[in-house]
């Protein structure tokens, strides 16, 4: 169970967080105050859990701090260029007294604006209000031999759709905030500085097995087998996975990548070094899956253009979309991929099919409920009919999607984190890539492949939200740069002639 240093570090991080804005502006601040949460709060089971509300914790309570202070931002936020710092007494704490909730309510609808695009406010209208009819129809207890699981209930009709709304609160606050290209450049130069910071204890993991959890928060966050890989250790430090760890890795591996590639000084050797000792803790960690990314995506960030790289993502993007449908009629290279896997190693072609088998049976279960799925408390899992114990593994953020909201929820959730790489590759077919910022094709590429590991893994945080709203700012920006230069030129005014 977490300590009582892991509840303190969870309560006084809006502590921190108005720390940073009152310090850097709003675009920097968001960053740093979702980012170094993410990587150093306690994980999961430490959290404040409240009646009706999602439960508060490492993710949720920066995001609400974040959106509090950014309701009363100075009036110039309005268009997120800020050039003032906040300062505390920007802060009114009126908002506490129910009388001033309306104002409060007020404040927070103008923060965080709806897209432009209609099919982005679909997709979120969707993403927050359909977990109400998940509800709906599921009223029914499962009954097992020896234990129940209660159906649905009308309160959950207001808590699921809180906790979607909660989700999309860093989305919408990086699409207001984060559409400029010199937040892009912000956003990448957090990730490659952190996970330099970060590749420390990592490493000092991999070295002495994962505890830094335990000694600091007091507790263990998963399953310590599965961080024992190679006959050494995976990293896990206060994340949710190791896998999780290498991603990020990559992630900042990636980043530093494109700042030595766009460097004004040929061949910086601070960025060559820092480079280096990034792939050699991805490599350390021993997560194929991540090393394979980067040996993926470094050679299109080195040699790639901007226009490319952005169609590349949108690629990977609706490729993973598609791929519940084509695993539904069997399209999907089942065995080739074993067979290959298989090249690695016996244990990974193992745990692959392992994946495989468990998705299969829980598409089964998902499909006897398809458009809204079973809801919460578990109610997606395959189990024992005797003792209703789990028997089944829920590994990839998809068939968790489409087995607790079913199709509907998948859509939408997935066409929200997709949606700013399609609308980004139907602007670049108007602008020259002059007209388009280097660093959103990468920014384009990491959104790209992290949708793709939402097949094998969950691997969905506060930074995939960040980038998909950035890039979703960035790419609405441009719509309305592009829409500027088609706009044809007034008539000139007709000279009247005097006689």
């Amino acid at each position: 169970m977490p300590n009582a240093f892991a509840l303190f570090m969870l309560a006084i991080w809006p502590l921190v967080s108005l720390a940073l804005f009152r310090r850097y502006t709003p675009a920097k601040a968001l960053i740093w105050s979702i980012m170094v949460a993410y990587l150093v709060l306690p994980p999961l089971p430490a959290a404040f859990d409240l009646p009706l509300l999602p439960p508060l914790e490492k993710s949720s309570i920066p995001q609400l701090t974040a959106l509090l202070i950014c309701a009363y931002l100075p009036a110039e936020a309005a268009v997120g260029r800020i050039t003032r710092r906040f300062r505390l007494r920007d802060l009114p704490f009126q908002f506490l007294n129910p009388a001033n909730y309306i104002g409060l309510l007020r404040r927070l609808r103008n923060t965080i604006p709806l897209p432009d695009s209609r099919a982005a406010r679909l997709a979120a209208f969707v993403f927050v209000f359909s977990p109400a009819l998940t509800v709906l129809n599921n009223p029914e207890p499962l009954v097992f031999q020896q234990m129940a699981i209660r159906g649905l209930y009308l309160r959950d009709a207001i808590a699921l759709p809180l906790t979607q709304a909660l989700i999309l609160v860093g989305f919408l606050l990086a699409r207001r905030f984060l559409f400029e290209a010199a937040a892009q450049v912000e956003l990448l130069r957090a990730f490659m500085l952190t996970g330099l910071v970060y590749s420390l204890p990592v490493l000092l993991e991999i070295r002495l097995s994962p505890q830094l959890n335990i000694w600091v928060y007091g507790y263990f966050q998963h399953v310590f087998e599965q961080m024992v890989r190679a006959g050494g250790f995976r990293a896990i430090v206060f994340l949710n996975h190791g896998i999780w760890v290498a991603f990020f890795i990559m992630t900042a591996t990636v980043a530093t990548v494109a700042f030595w590639r766009h460097s004004e000084k040929t061949g910086n050797l601070a960025l060559m070094f820092a480079t280096a000792w990034l792939a050699a803790t991805l490599a350390l960690s021993k997560t194929l899956a991540s090393f394979l990314y980067a040996v993926f995506l470094v050679p299109l960030v080195w040699f790639l253009g901007v226009r490319a790289q952005i169609r590349i993502a949108a690629l990977l993007a609706a490729l993973a979309i598609a791929y519940p449908m084509a695993k539904g009629v069997d399209l999907v290279p089942v065995d080739w991929m074993l067979q290959q896997a298989g090249k690695v190693s016996a244990e990974r072609a193992g745990s692959l099919a392992f994946r495989f088998d468990n998705e299969d049976l829980l598409m089964q279960r998902a499909n006897e409920k398809p458009l809204f799925g079973w809801g919460s408390w578990g109610r997606n899992h395959i189990r024992d009919p005797g003792s209703g114990t789990i028997e089944s593994v829920t590994d990839g953020r998809w068939i968790i999607t489409f087995g607790v909201y079913g199709w509907v929820g998948f859509l939408a959730e997935f066409s929200l984190l997709a949606m700013p790489l399609f609308l980004l590759w139907r602007e670049t077919r108007r602008l020259g890539p002059a007209a388009i910022s280097p660093f959103a094709g990468v920014l384009a590429l990491l959104l790209g492949v992290n949708i793709i590991d939402l097949l094998p893994n969950a691997t969905v945080t506060p930074m995939t939200w960040l980038m998909a709203g950035a890039l979703l700012g960035y790419a609405e920006s441009l719509r309305k740069t592009s829409r500027h230069l088609a706009a044809p030129d007034p008539p000139a005014p007709r000279k009247r002639t005097h006689i």
